[in-house]
């Protein structure tokens, strides 16, 4: 035998081997990639949250549970809408495309289309009507443990019929007391963080259009203390977001 006929034997072998590897794992793995990547760009996914920007309902190292068919149908690994059924409504928490970077962000929607919304002293007015807070002590965190929750004091915040925890801290640097008033556009929503003191919201960048809002986050899945050697924060697995 030839070294020529001896290469293109080899040459046949190595392609035999690897028709063989493509049909029995390459492609099954590839088609298997493909749909669990689109079922989590178009269905539901969980996202990982590594900032206190939604502090106390959102602790650093929950991983959130994130409906994306809350709203609508999109068309896998993009923002195209094929169908819409629903729109976020004040006190959803969902997750969004920040209009300065494109980053993945947890916010919470305040205000809607069309209504008047201010701060002053850091206190929500939507619409002319002020939110009520009630103090409320460490306990009302699920799972959480001293330490977790900073910047307090901590307060139940009551706009309309939706009530949710907050920290408001209105002497940090960092806050905006004051603010607005402004009205949302036309197909745009209005995003705060809980953390009022200590977020990136649209206090900052504005309202945010529709075509940006991922899904809502409906629950923690589970959670780790970043500040305690990732242990778990058995407290808060599974449990629903207010």
């Amino acid at each position: 035998m030839s070294a020529g006929s001896g290469a293109v034997s080899e040459v046949s072998r190595l392609r035999r081997v690897w028709d063989g590897l493509w049909r029995e794992w390459v492609r099954p793995l590839l088609a298997a990639a493909l749909v669990l990547g689109s079922l989590r760009s178009a269905v539901a996914d969980w996202n990982d949250v590594p900032t206190g920007s939604m502090k106390p309902t959102i602790l650093e190292g929950d991983r959130i549970f994130v409906n994306k068919l809350a709203f609508d149908l999109k068309v896998p690994f993009t923002t195209w809408h094929l169908a819409e059924w629903a729109q976020p409504e004040r006190g959803d928490i969902v997750v969004l495309f920040s209009p300065l970077d494109g980053t993945r962000l947890v916010k919470r929607v305040v205000a809607v289309a069309g209504d008047r919304v201010e701060l002053r002293d850091s206190r929500l007015l939507v619409n002319g009507l002020p939110a009520s807070y009630e103090t409320v002590g460490l306990d009302s965190v699920p799972g959480s443990e001293p330490g977790d929750v900073a910047f307090g004091p901590l307060a139940r915040e009551t706009s309309g019929s939706r009530s949710h925890l907050v920290i408001v801290h209105p002497t940090l640097s960092a806050g905006v007391p004051d603010y607005g008033p402004v009205v949302v556009p036309e197909g745009r929503y209005f995003m705060m963080g809980d953390n009022r003191d200590n977020s990136l919201d649209s206090r900052w960048f504005g309202p945010v259009e529709r075509q940006r809002i991922v899904g809502r986050a409906t629950r923690v899945v589970l959670s780790f203390d970043r500040d305690r050697h990732f242990r778990p924060r058995w407290g808060r697995f599974f449990s629903p977001l207010s």
